[in-house]
């Protein structure tokens, strides 16, 4: 009897680590494709941008995920549309955002892109810094 009980227990223990692993595996199962040659990106206040992100499942069964941008800095931010996306195992997809900087951003500040889906997120090495809108040059000059 009290063997039967041990082996039990074994199957039992063996089922919620065979569980766990599993669910695991597929809380990691997106990744995000980006350049290596991440970057700052001037832009002006009121000024048009575009993110572009590949994701991938890198897991092993299909997978959809909510996934949303934000531009995140302490005097201003930008937040995306939410989109939904579902991807076959080792299936790549290319996302795409439009956006504008804040009006009221401040000259000088620099926001950081952030990707969030379901429930986590993640920082990327984008940032967008503000720049003054107007610039003067000379165009002509004279002394007589």
């Amino acid at each position: 009897m009290t063997k039967k009980y041990g082996v039990l227990l074994i199957v039992a223990v063996l089922a919620v680590v065979i569980v766990s692993f599993s669910v695991n595996d597929t809380e990691e199962s997106l990744v995000f494709a980006h350049n290596s040659d991440c970057s700052t990106v001037d832009k002006a206040a009121g000024e048009a941008f575009t993110v572009k992100i590949t994701f991938k499942n890198t897991g092993k069964t299909e997978g959809t995920w909510s996934i949303n941008i934000a531009f995140e800095d302490n005097s201003w931010y930008q937040v995306g549309t939410p989109q939904n996306l579902t991807l076959m195992p080792e299936q790549t997809e290319t996302v795409i955002w439009n956006g504008v900087v804040p009006a009221n951003a401040t000259v000088g500040s620099v926001a950081r892109l952030v990707v969030y889906y379901d429930d986590s997120y993640k920082a990327l090495d984008w940032w967008i810094r503000v720049v003054p809108g107007a610039e003067l040059s000379i165009k002509s000059s004279i002394v007589e």
